[in-house]
């Protein structure tokens, strides 16, 4: 299962490799995982690895790094979207201040992944197989300029 973002820049299939039909792959505005609703029903992943993976220059990040605090939203659904990785956001704000803008992205693009995976370990049947040791969590970060890619466990 590869969780990634929506850009067309970024194809996870040809990033990867992957012939049709390898992976199940889900697409979103930077690539981001939600965390577990006990009030939503999930089915059991059957993959044995799940890959949440970033890339350079995403316009999603830099519209999480965007956000003013207490100004209302400009682009209500891309905002508030986005800010699933809000936990990332204020990592990268308060270690990284010191960084120009393109430089914060680039560090928010990893960190964005990484809470992606932490929220893909609140759903139970993902705890459970994690535990059970039958599913993998693997992050990973796409620099479509450089052309490399990055992987980590988490």
């Amino acid at each position: 299962m590869v969780f990634a973002c929506a850009d067309s820049r970024v194809c996870p299939s040809v990033t990867l490799g992957l012939e049709p039909g390898e992976a199940f792959t889900i697409r979103n505005i930077a690539a981001m995982v939600p965390c577990y609703c006990k009030n939503k029903p999930s089915a059991p992943s059957r993959s044995r690895s799940s890959v949440v993976i970033g890339h350079s220059r995403c316009g999603g990040i830099k519209a999480l790094l965007n956000v003013k605090d207490s100004a209302d939203d400009t682009f209500h659904f891309v905002e508030d979207w986005v800010r699933i990785g809000y936990k990332a956001r204020k990592k990268v704000k308060a270690e990284c201040s010191e960084m120009a803008f393109e430089e914060q992205c680039g560090v928010l693009e990893k960190e964005a992944v990484n809470v992606s995976l932490q929220n893909l370990s609140t759903y139970p049947f993902v705890k459970e197989a994690v535990a059970n040791g039958t599913l993998k969590l693997v992050g990973g970060h796409y620099d479509f300029v450089s052309g490399k890619f990055d992987t980590w466990a988490l």
